[in-house]
């Protein structure tokens, strides 16, 4: 562990975080939100808040990909996205959705200051983020995909965006 440089849970604790916040709305397979809690501890990312009816700690299948990362990372339950949306606002977030969408910014052509505090909404794996959520962001940001099939995995696509957010900070 040394030799690769891992934190242990203290050092990840007490390390200064991405101020970039992780919203899950509605993700059906709590093995996606497992793997976004991995992805996240990767990242420092500062919090997931977890929305609806996605899987929260403690859960067997969230413990089985995200390796222990439930433990380190922080993470907050709502029962509706306007009402993390609003706690965002509160503590000076920018609220993106991750969807493609008519005026969609793309995400490796946007640019954000290094200290900007952003949240990003990911949908669920059908549907995708609700139109009504998509109406409280500041806008929605999407994945350039150049083959046949234009949609990802949530666990991708929360990979793909948050080390384009983190990239530029490290």
């Amino acid at each position: 562990m040394e030799e690769l440089g891992r934190k242990s849970v203290r050092e990840f604790r007490e390390s200064e975080k991405m101020p970039i916040i992780v919203v899950l709305e509605n993700i059906r397979s709590a093995y996606n939100v497992g793997s976004v809690f991995r992805t996240s501890d990767a990242f420092l990312i500062e919090a997931i808040y977890i929305i609806g009816y996605s899987a929260k700690p403690p859960h067997k299948e969230i413990k089985k990909t995200a390796l222990g990362a439930e433990e380190t990372v922080t993470w907050k339950y709502f029962k509706t996205s306007g009402e993390a949306i609003e706690e965002l606002r509160v503590q000076g977030y920018n609220v993106y959705a991750a969807e493609q969408a008519e005026g969609s910014y793309q995400l490796n052509a946007i640019g954000f200051e290094p200290d900007e505090k952003i949240a990003v909404v990911f949908g669920n794996e059908v549907t995708g983020v609700e139109q009504s959520t998509i109406h409280l962001c500041d806008g929605c940001i999407e994945i350039p995909q150049l083959g046949m099939k234009h949609s990802l995995n949530i666990a991708t696509a929360a990979g793909v965006v948050l080390w384009e957010l983190v990239r530029g900070r490290v």
